[in-house]
Protein backbone atom coordinates (compact mmCIF):
# COMPACT_ATOMS: atom_id res chain seq x y z
CA UNK A 1 0.00 0.00 0.00
CA UNK A 2 1.56 3.35 -0.73
CA UNK A 3 1.06 6.43 1.51
CA UNK A 4 -1.90 8.14 0.19
CA UNK A 5 -4.78 6.72 1.98
CA UNK A 6 -6.83 7.48 4.94
CA UNK A 7 -8.68 4.83 7.01
CA UNK A 8 -11.81 5.42 8.49
CA UNK A 9 -13.14 4.09 12.02
CA UNK A 10 -16.60 4.83 13.41
CA UNK A 11 -16.14 6.31 17.24
CA UNK A 12 -20.01 6.70 16.98
CA UNK A 13 -23.15 8.27 15.53
CA UNK A 14 -21.69 11.79 15.55
CA UNK A 15 -17.96 11.18 14.74
CA UNK A 16 -15.74 9.12 12.66
CA UNK A 17 -11.79 8.86 13.19
CA UNK A 18 -9.41 9.96 10.24
CA UNK A 19 -6.04 8.46 10.38
CA UNK A 20 -4.02 10.09 7.27
CA UNK A 21 -1.25 7.98 6.26
CA UNK A 22 1.16 11.27 7.16
CA UNK A 23 1.15 14.15 8.69
CA UNK A 24 1.49 16.07 5.52
CA UNK A 25 -1.89 14.94 4.75
CA UNK A 26 -3.63 15.49 8.33
CA UNK A 27 -2.65 19.19 7.52
CA UNK A 28 -4.24 19.41 4.15
CA UNK A 29 -7.54 17.80 5.71
CA UNK A 30 -7.52 19.94 8.70
CA UNK A 31 -6.88 23.38 6.09
CA UNK A 32 -10.19 21.83 3.53
CA UNK A 33 -12.46 21.64 6.60
CA UNK A 34 -11.48 25.28 7.85
CA UNK A 35 -13.71 27.92 6.67
CA UNK A 36 -13.74 31.67 8.38
CA UNK A 37 -17.18 32.41 9.59
CA UNK A 38 -18.83 35.26 8.01
CA UNK A 39 -19.19 38.77 10.65
CA UNK A 40 -16.68 36.87 12.54
CA UNK A 41 -14.72 40.55 12.22
CA UNK A 42 -17.51 42.26 14.08
CA UNK A 43 -17.65 39.31 16.84
CA UNK A 44 -15.93 40.65 20.58
CA UNK A 45 -13.80 37.14 20.53
CA UNK A 46 -12.43 38.39 17.03
CA UNK A 47 -11.78 41.87 18.15
CA UNK A 48 -10.30 40.96 21.32
CA UNK A 49 -7.64 38.31 19.56
CA UNK A 50 -9.33 35.35 21.19
CA UNK A 51 -10.31 34.12 18.21
CA UNK A 52 -8.96 33.97 14.54
CA UNK A 53 -12.51 33.98 13.46
CA UNK A 54 -12.39 30.54 11.68
CA UNK A 55 -14.29 27.50 12.41
CA UNK A 56 -12.07 24.10 12.12
CA UNK A 57 -14.55 21.20 11.07
CA UNK A 58 -11.30 18.41 11.36
CA UNK A 59 -10.09 18.20 15.02
CA UNK A 60 -6.59 17.42 14.69
CA UNK A 61 -5.81 16.72 17.91
CA UNK A 62 -8.48 13.43 18.43
CA UNK A 63 -8.36 13.13 14.46
CA UNK A 64 -12.28 13.36 14.88
CA UNK A 65 -15.21 14.49 12.00
CA UNK A 66 -18.52 14.50 11.67
CA UNK A 67 -20.18 11.41 10.50
CA UNK A 68 -22.60 13.73 8.15
CA UNK A 69 -19.57 15.29 6.48
CA UNK A 70 -18.26 11.46 4.38
CA UNK A 71 -19.66 12.87 1.70
CA UNK A 72 -17.01 16.31 1.52
CA UNK A 73 -14.60 13.86 2.77
CA UNK A 74 -15.01 11.29 -0.60
CA UNK A 75 -14.26 14.64 -2.76
CA UNK A 76 -11.37 15.57 -0.94
CA UNK A 77 -10.02 11.88 -1.51
CA UNK A 78 -10.79 11.63 -5.29
CA UNK A 79 -9.50 15.52 -5.82
CA UNK A 80 -6.44 14.80 -4.73
CA UNK A 81 -6.30 10.58 -6.00
CA UNK A 82 -6.00 9.57 -2.34
CA UNK A 83 -7.61 5.79 -1.39
CA UNK A 84 -10.43 6.32 1.68
CA UNK A 85 -10.47 2.64 3.37
CA UNK A 86 -13.54 1.55 5.74
CA UNK A 87 -16.45 3.56 3.85
CA UNK A 88 -18.57 0.98 4.02
CA UNK A 89 -18.54 0.58 8.03
CA UNK A 90 -19.30 4.52 8.39
CA UNK A 91 -22.11 4.56 5.62
CA UNK A 92 -24.00 1.73 5.83
CA UNK A 93 -25.83 2.90 3.17
CA UNK A 94 -29.20 1.06 1.87
CA UNK A 95 -30.50 -0.17 -1.81
CA UNK A 96 -34.25 0.85 -1.64
CA UNK A 97 -36.05 1.60 -4.96
CA UNK A 98 -39.01 4.15 -5.90
CA UNK A 99 -41.41 1.18 -5.87
CA UNK A 100 -40.37 -0.24 -2.42
CA UNK A 101 -40.82 3.34 -0.99
CA UNK A 102 -44.05 3.73 -2.60
CA UNK A 103 -45.58 0.36 -1.72
CA UNK A 104 -44.09 0.86 2.18
CA UNK A 105 -45.74 4.22 2.18
CA UNK A 106 -49.10 2.97 0.31
CA UNK A 107 -49.26 0.46 3.42
CA UNK A 108 -49.20 3.49 5.79
CA UNK A 109 -53.10 3.76 4.92
CA UNK A 110 -52.74 7.93 4.19
CA UNK A 111 -55.57 9.50 3.92
CA UNK A 112 -54.16 11.03 0.72
CA UNK A 113 -51.55 10.31 -1.91
CA UNK A 114 -47.76 11.85 -1.21
CA UNK A 115 -46.33 13.82 -4.07
CA UNK A 116 -43.35 12.67 -6.39
CA UNK A 117 -41.13 14.99 -4.85
CA UNK A 118 -42.00 13.96 -1.68
CA UNK A 119 -41.79 10.11 -2.32
CA UNK A 120 -38.23 11.02 -3.57
CA UNK A 121 -37.23 12.63 -0.14
CA UNK A 122 -38.31 9.75 1.65
CA UNK A 123 -35.99 7.32 -0.40
CA UNK A 124 -33.53 9.37 -0.14
CA UNK A 125 -33.20 9.09 3.34
CA UNK A 126 -34.10 5.59 3.40
CA UNK A 127 -31.01 4.68 1.38
CA UNK A 128 -28.76 7.37 2.80
CA UNK A 129 -29.90 7.47 6.33
CA UNK A 130 -28.70 11.04 6.98
CA UNK A 131 -30.16 14.27 4.95
CA UNK A 132 -30.93 18.22 5.11
CA UNK A 133 -33.96 18.12 3.10
CA UNK A 134 -34.11 21.40 1.56
CA UNK A 135 -38.09 22.15 0.82
CA UNK A 136 -40.36 25.39 0.70
CA UNK A 137 -42.45 26.00 3.07
CA UNK A 138 -45.96 24.85 2.32
CA UNK A 139 -44.58 21.62 0.65
CA UNK A 140 -45.63 19.36 3.12
CA UNK A 141 -42.65 18.57 4.93
CA UNK A 142 -44.37 17.25 8.04
CA UNK A 143 -45.42 14.59 5.55
CA UNK A 144 -42.33 13.45 5.01
CA UNK A 145 -40.94 13.17 8.59
CA UNK A 146 -44.20 11.28 9.64
CA UNK A 147 -43.17 8.67 6.75
CA UNK A 148 -39.53 8.46 7.76
CA UNK A 149 -40.70 7.94 11.62
CA UNK A 150 -42.36 5.04 10.48
CA UNK A 151 -40.34 3.86 7.98
CA UNK A 152 -36.72 4.43 8.80
CA UNK A 153 -36.52 2.58 12.17
CA UNK A 154 -38.47 1.22 14.57
CA UNK A 155 -36.45 2.48 17.37
CA UNK A 156 -37.37 5.71 19.05
CA UNK A 157 -37.54 8.41 17.37
CA UNK A 158 -36.69 12.45 18.92
CA UNK A 159 -38.45 15.30 16.93
CA UNK A 160 -37.06 18.58 17.47
CA UNK A 161 -39.08 21.83 16.34
CA UNK A 162 -38.22 25.40 17.74
CA UNK A 163 -41.64 26.43 19.21
CA UNK A 164 -44.56 25.15 20.70
CA UNK A 165 -47.02 25.86 18.72
CA UNK A 166 -44.88 23.92 15.99
CA UNK A 167 -45.07 20.95 18.46
CA UNK A 168 -48.45 21.12 18.50
CA UNK A 169 -49.30 21.43 14.74
CA UNK A 170 -46.37 18.29 13.98
CA UNK A 171 -48.76 15.99 16.43
CA UNK A 172 -52.20 17.29 15.16
CA UNK A 173 -50.03 16.64 10.99
CA UNK A 174 -49.77 13.17 12.42
CA UNK A 175 -53.02 12.94 13.83
CA UNK A 176 -54.42 14.31 10.70
CA UNK A 177 -52.13 11.28 8.52
CA UNK A 178 -54.66 8.32 10.21
CA UNK A 179 -51.98 7.83 13.51
CA UNK A 180 -52.64 7.17 17.00
CA UNK A 181 -51.08 9.79 17.89
CA UNK A 182 -52.31 9.56 21.86
CA UNK A 183 -50.73 5.95 22.07
CA UNK A 184 -47.80 6.60 20.37
CA UNK A 185 -46.57 10.45 20.38
CA UNK A 186 -45.04 11.83 23.52
CA UNK A 187 -45.00 15.67 23.39
CA UNK A 188 -42.34 18.05 25.62
CA UNK A 189 -42.53 21.71 26.13
CA UNK A 190 -42.77 23.94 29.26
CA UNK A 191 -44.63 21.64 32.29
CA UNK A 192 -44.83 18.55 30.56
CA UNK A 193 -43.00 15.35 31.49
CA UNK A 194 -39.80 15.01 30.14
CA UNK A 195 -39.61 11.19 30.92
CA UNK A 196 -41.92 9.11 28.59
CA UNK A 197 -41.85 5.48 27.21
CA UNK A 198 -43.73 6.03 24.26
CA UNK A 199 -42.09 5.62 20.90
CA UNK A 200 -41.91 9.48 19.29
CA UNK A 201 -41.01 12.01 21.18
CA UNK A 202 -41.53 15.47 20.00
CA UNK A 203 -40.22 18.39 21.70
CA UNK A 204 -39.20 22.02 21.67
CA UNK A 205 -34.73 22.14 22.24
CA UNK A 206 -35.33 24.52 24.10
CA UNK A 207 -36.97 22.15 26.85
CA UNK A 208 -34.39 19.02 26.01
CA UNK A 209 -31.22 20.28 25.45
CA UNK A 210 -29.79 20.70 28.40
CA UNK A 211 -30.84 16.85 29.67
CA UNK A 212 -28.27 14.69 30.28
CA UNK A 213 -26.88 12.37 28.00
CA UNK A 214 -28.23 9.48 29.04
CA UNK A 215 -31.72 10.85 28.43
CA UNK A 216 -30.78 10.68 24.67
CA UNK A 217 -29.61 7.08 25.32
CA UNK A 218 -31.55 4.47 22.99
CA UNK A 219 -32.65 7.47 20.45
CA UNK A 220 -32.26 5.82 16.81
CA UNK A 221 -33.67 8.30 15.26
CA UNK A 222 -33.01 12.26 15.37
CA UNK A 223 -35.07 14.76 13.30
CA UNK A 224 -34.43 18.35 13.19
CA UNK A 225 -37.26 20.38 11.97
CA UNK A 226 -36.21 24.34 11.10
CA UNK A 227 -32.70 22.79 10.97
CA UNK A 228 -30.88 25.71 9.85
CA UNK A 229 -31.29 26.93 13.25
CA UNK A 230 -29.31 24.44 14.44
CA UNK A 231 -26.02 26.20 14.13
CA UNK A 232 -26.55 27.64 17.61
CA UNK A 233 -24.38 26.29 20.10
CA UNK A 234 -27.17 24.65 22.27
CA UNK A 235 -28.96 22.65 19.29
CA UNK A 236 -25.42 21.73 18.16
CA UNK A 237 -24.62 20.24 21.62
CA UNK A 238 -28.30 18.62 21.82
CA UNK A 239 -27.27 16.55 18.09
CA UNK A 240 -23.88 15.69 19.56
CA UNK A 241 -25.56 13.96 22.68
CA UNK A 242 -27.57 11.78 20.09
CA UNK A 243 -24.60 9.29 19.52
CA UNK A 244 -27.30 6.21 18.55
CA UNK A 245 -29.01 7.90 16.68
CA UNK A 246 -27.82 6.56 12.92
CA UNK A 247 -30.99 7.84 11.12
CA UNK A 248 -30.20 11.54 11.12
CA UNK A 249 -32.46 14.03 9.23
CA UNK A 250 -32.90 17.84 8.78
CA UNK A 251 -35.86 19.63 7.02
CA UNK A 252 -35.77 23.26 6.14
CA UNK A 253 -36.99 25.98 3.65
CA UNK A 254 -33.99 27.67 3.27
CA UNK A 255 -30.04 28.15 4.16
CA UNK A 256 -28.79 31.71 4.66
CA UNK A 257 -26.59 30.83 1.58
CA UNK A 258 -22.93 30.62 3.54
CA UNK A 259 -20.84 27.58 3.36
CA UNK A 260 -19.88 27.42 7.19
CA UNK A 261 -23.78 27.58 7.91
CA UNK A 262 -24.24 24.58 5.04
CA UNK A 263 -21.09 22.70 5.97
CA UNK A 264 -22.18 22.78 9.51
CA UNK A 265 -25.49 21.18 9.51
CA UNK A 266 -24.31 18.70 6.38
CA UNK A 267 -22.32 17.67 9.45
CA UNK A 268 -24.79 17.05 12.25
CA UNK A 269 -27.70 16.10 9.86
CA UNK A 270 -25.91 14.63 6.22
CA UNK A 271 -25.84 16.08 2.72
CA UNK A 272 -28.04 19.06 1.77
CA UNK A 273 -30.62 17.84 -0.61
CA UNK A 274 -33.23 19.93 -2.45
CA UNK A 275 -36.14 18.15 -4.00
CA UNK A 276 -38.39 20.91 -5.50
CA UNK A 277 -38.87 25.11 -5.65
CA UNK A 278 -40.87 26.80 -4.49
CA UNK A 279 -41.40 28.36 -8.07
CA UNK A 280 -42.06 24.82 -9.32
CA UNK A 281 -44.89 24.24 -7.56
CA UNK A 282 -46.57 27.37 -7.82
CA UNK A 283 -46.23 26.45 -11.54
CA UNK A 284 -48.06 22.87 -10.50
CA UNK A 285 -50.74 24.77 -8.73
CA UNK A 286 -49.49 23.42 -5.35
CA UNK A 287 -48.16 26.40 -3.89
CA UNK A 288 -49.96 30.24 -4.61
CA UNK A 289 -48.78 32.25 -7.21
CA UNK A 290 -46.84 35.56 -4.94
CA UNK A 291 -46.74 38.57 -6.83
CA UNK A 292 -43.80 41.03 -5.27
CA UNK A 293 -44.12 44.91 -4.97
CA UNK A 294 -41.10 46.90 -4.07
CA UNK A 295 -42.38 49.99 -2.76
CA UNK A 296 -39.57 52.41 -2.65
CA UNK A 297 -40.19 55.41 -0.37
CA UNK A 298 -38.15 58.45 -1.53
CA UNK A 299 -37.71 61.31 0.62
CA UNK A 300 -37.20 64.39 0.28
CA UNK A 301 -33.81 66.52 0.18
CA UNK A 302 -33.79 67.52 3.25
CA UNK A 303 -34.24 64.52 4.90
CA UNK A 304 -31.53 63.15 3.06
CA UNK A 305 -29.19 65.30 3.55
CA UNK A 306 -30.20 65.35 7.96
CA UNK A 307 -29.68 61.74 8.19
CA UNK A 308 -26.71 61.20 5.42
CA UNK A 309 -24.38 60.90 8.22
CA UNK A 310 -26.49 58.37 10.46
CA UNK A 311 -25.44 54.82 11.98
CA UNK A 312 -27.81 52.17 10.85
CA UNK A 313 -29.33 51.85 14.59
CA UNK A 314 -29.71 55.69 13.73
CA UNK A 315 -31.49 55.29 10.74
CA UNK A 316 -33.58 52.58 11.24
CA UNK A 317 -34.90 54.88 14.44
CA UNK A 318 -35.74 57.46 12.25
CA UNK A 319 -38.01 55.19 9.61
CA UNK A 320 -39.57 53.29 12.33
CA UNK A 321 -41.00 56.88 13.93
CA UNK A 322 -41.15 58.96 11.05
CA UNK A 323 -45.04 59.50 10.86
CA UNK A 324 -46.12 59.50 7.10
CA UNK A 325 -43.87 56.72 6.50
CA UNK A 326 -46.10 54.72 9.36
CA UNK A 327 -49.45 56.29 7.83
CA UNK A 328 -48.46 54.75 4.29
CA UNK A 329 -48.04 51.00 5.54
CA UNK A 330 -51.08 51.54 8.42
CA UNK A 331 -53.25 52.64 4.73
CA UNK A 332 -51.63 50.08 3.02
CA UNK A 333 -52.73 47.36 5.06
CA UNK A 334 -56.09 48.69 5.63
CA UNK A 335 -56.79 49.02 1.88
CA UNK A 336 -55.76 45.58 1.08
CA UNK A 337 -58.69 42.92 0.63
CA UNK A 338 -58.07 39.49 2.27
CA UNK A 339 -56.58 38.44 5.09
CA UNK A 340 -53.18 40.84 6.09
CA UNK A 341 -50.03 39.65 7.72
CA UNK A 342 -47.94 43.21 8.54
CA UNK A 343 -44.24 42.12 9.76
CA UNK A 344 -42.28 44.58 11.99
CA UNK A 345 -38.92 44.29 14.01
CA UNK A 346 -38.84 46.85 16.97
CA UNK A 347 -41.97 46.39 19.11
CA UNK A 348 -42.76 49.23 21.01
CA UNK A 349 -41.15 51.76 18.85
CA UNK A 350 -42.84 50.31 15.82
CA UNK A 351 -44.93 47.28 15.85
CA UNK A 352 -47.35 49.53 18.68
CA UNK A 353 -47.37 52.47 16.56
CA UNK A 354 -48.55 50.49 13.22
CA UNK A 355 -51.02 48.44 15.42
CA UNK A 356 -52.77 51.91 17.06
CA UNK A 357 -52.75 53.82 13.83
CA UNK A 358 -54.71 50.72 12.47
CA UNK A 359 -56.83 49.76 15.09
CA UNK A 360 -57.93 53.80 14.95
CA UNK A 361 -58.49 54.08 10.93
CA UNK A 362 -60.12 50.49 10.90
CA UNK A 363 -63.72 49.67 9.81
CA UNK A 364 -65.72 49.04 12.88
CA UNK A 365 -66.42 45.17 12.53
CA UNK A 366 -62.68 44.83 10.97
CA UNK A 367 -60.32 42.42 13.49
CA UNK A 368 -56.79 43.52 14.22
CA UNK A 369 -54.47 41.29 16.15
CA UNK A 370 -51.50 42.46 17.86
CA UNK A 371 -48.41 39.56 18.03
CA UNK A 372 -44.95 39.79 20.06
CA UNK A 373 -43.27 38.07 22.07
CA UNK A 374 -45.16 38.83 24.97
CA UNK A 375 -47.70 36.98 23.47
CA UNK A 376 -48.14 33.56 25.00
CA UNK A 377 -48.19 30.73 22.36
CA UNK A 378 -51.88 29.98 23.40
CA UNK A 379 -53.13 33.07 22.19
CA UNK A 380 -50.97 33.09 18.78
CA UNK A 381 -52.87 29.35 18.35
CA UNK A 382 -56.36 31.36 18.76
CA UNK A 383 -55.01 34.00 16.59
CA UNK A 384 -53.70 31.57 14.14
CA UNK A 385 -57.30 29.91 13.98
CA UNK A 386 -59.61 32.82 13.83
CA UNK A 387 -57.84 33.89 11.22
CA UNK A 388 -57.96 30.89 9.61
CA UNK A 389 -62.04 31.80 9.44
CA UNK A 390 -61.67 35.40 8.32
CA UNK A 391 -61.90 37.09 5.57
CA UNK A 392 -60.88 40.44 5.89
CA UNK A 393 -58.03 40.48 9.33
CA UNK A 394 -54.96 41.94 9.88
CA UNK A 395 -52.42 40.49 11.99
CA UNK A 396 -49.45 43.00 13.08
CA UNK A 397 -46.65 40.73 14.24
CA UNK A 398 -42.90 40.73 14.96
CA UNK A 399 -40.83 38.72 12.61
CA UNK A 400 -39.43 36.43 15.20
CA UNK A 401 -43.12 35.40 16.24
CA UNK A 402 -44.87 35.08 13.07
CA UNK A 403 -41.71 34.67 10.02
CA UNK A 404 -40.78 30.86 11.01
CA UNK A 405 -43.32 27.82 11.32
CA UNK A 406 -46.84 29.31 11.65
CA UNK A 407 -49.41 27.99 9.75
CA UNK A 408 -52.32 29.86 8.04
CA UNK A 409 -53.65 28.62 4.44
CA UNK A 410 -56.44 31.90 4.68
CA UNK A 411 -53.19 34.64 4.09
CA UNK A 412 -53.64 36.94 1.47
CA UNK A 413 -51.33 39.64 1.87
CA UNK A 414 -47.50 40.29 3.36
CA UNK A 415 -45.95 43.40 4.04
CA UNK A 416 -42.26 43.87 5.41
CA UNK A 417 -42.60 47.29 6.95
CA UNK A 418 -38.60 46.69 8.47
CA UNK A 419 -36.07 46.44 6.36
CA UNK A 420 -33.84 42.95 6.90
CA UNK A 421 -31.55 41.56 4.90
CA UNK A 422 -31.60 38.12 5.99
CA UNK A 423 -32.16 35.16 3.73
CA UNK A 424 -33.48 33.01 5.60
CA UNK A 425 -36.29 35.70 7.53
CA UNK A 426 -37.46 36.80 4.39
CA UNK A 427 -37.56 33.15 2.61
CA UNK A 428 -39.24 31.80 5.91
CA UNK A 429 -41.83 34.71 5.86
CA UNK A 430 -42.80 35.08 2.21
CA UNK A 431 -43.87 31.36 3.46
CA UNK A 432 -46.55 32.69 5.54
CA UNK A 433 -48.40 33.58 2.41
CA UNK A 434 -48.01 30.57 -0.35
CA UNK A 435 -50.22 27.84 1.49
CA UNK A 436 -53.10 27.39 -0.54
CA UNK A 437 -56.65 28.11 1.15
CA UNK A 438 -60.39 27.80 0.20
CA UNK A 439 -60.79 29.98 -3.12
CA UNK A 440 -57.39 31.32 -2.76
CA UNK A 441 -54.53 30.85 -5.61
CA UNK A 442 -53.01 34.08 -5.77
CA UNK A 443 -50.66 35.83 -2.99
CA UNK A 444 -49.37 39.31 -2.32
CA UNK A 445 -45.74 40.49 -1.00
CA UNK A 446 -45.43 44.35 -0.60
CA UNK A 447 -41.89 45.21 0.47
CA UNK A 448 -40.81 48.61 1.58
CA UNK A 449 -37.91 50.03 1.02
CA UNK A 450 -36.27 53.47 1.84
CA UNK A 451 -34.25 55.34 -0.40
CA UNK A 452 -32.43 57.90 2.00
CA UNK A 453 -29.38 58.29 -0.84
CA UNK A 454 -27.88 61.82 -1.47
CA UNK A 455 -24.97 61.91 -3.97
CA UNK A 456 -22.77 59.35 -3.59
CA UNK A 457 -24.16 58.10 0.15
CA UNK A 458 -25.79 54.71 0.08
CA UNK A 459 -28.46 54.33 3.00
CA UNK A 460 -28.34 51.40 4.96
CA UNK A 461 -31.79 50.20 4.55
CA UNK A 462 -31.75 50.61 0.70
CA UNK A 463 -28.53 47.87 0.48
CA UNK A 464 -30.55 45.52 2.47
CA UNK A 465 -33.44 46.07 -0.17
CA UNK A 466 -30.55 45.27 -2.71
CA UNK A 467 -30.16 42.24 -1.03
CA UNK A 468 -33.87 41.53 -1.18
CA UNK A 469 -34.22 41.90 -4.62
CA UNK A 470 -31.40 39.40 -5.17
CA UNK A 471 -33.20 36.69 -3.03
CA UNK A 472 -35.92 37.29 -5.44
CA UNK A 473 -34.17 36.79 -8.86
CA UNK A 474 -32.32 33.89 -7.07
CA UNK A 475 -35.88 32.77 -6.08
CA UNK A 476 -37.29 33.31 -9.63
CA UNK A 477 -40.27 35.54 -8.28
CA UNK A 478 -42.05 37.86 -9.97
CA UNK A 479 -41.52 41.53 -8.52
CA UNK A 480 -41.64 44.76 -10.06
CA UNK A 481 -40.37 47.69 -7.96
CA UNK A 482 -42.76 51.33 -7.42
CA UNK A 483 -41.12 54.61 -6.12
CA UNK A 484 -43.38 56.33 -4.31
CA UNK A 485 -41.98 59.93 -3.19
CA UNK A 486 -42.59 60.77 0.91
Amino acid sequence: MNNNYIILEKINEVYMKVDCADTGMTYELSEYFTFKVPGAEFMPTYRNRMWDGKIRLFNMWNKSLYVGLTHKLEEFCKERGYELLGLDDILNRNKFTVEDVVKEIKDLKLPFNPRNYQVDAVLDGLNNNRMVMLSPTASGKSLIIYCLTQLATEGRCLIVVPTTSLVEQMYKDFADYGWDVEKHCHRIYSGHDKETDKRIIITTWQSVYKLPKSWYEGIKCVIGDEAHLFKATSLKTLMEKCVDADKRYGTTGTLDGSKTHALMLEGLFGEVKQFTTSKKLMKEGKLANLDISCIMLNYNDKVKQETKKYTYQEEMDFICSFEPRNNFISNLALDQKGNTLLLFQYVEKHGKILYEQIVEKKKKNRKVFFVYGGVNADKREEIRAITEREKDAIIVASYGTFSTGINIRNLHNIIFSSPSKSRIRNLQSIGRGLRLGDKKTNAKLFDIADDLTWKAHKNYTLEHAIERIKIYNEEKFNYKTTKINI
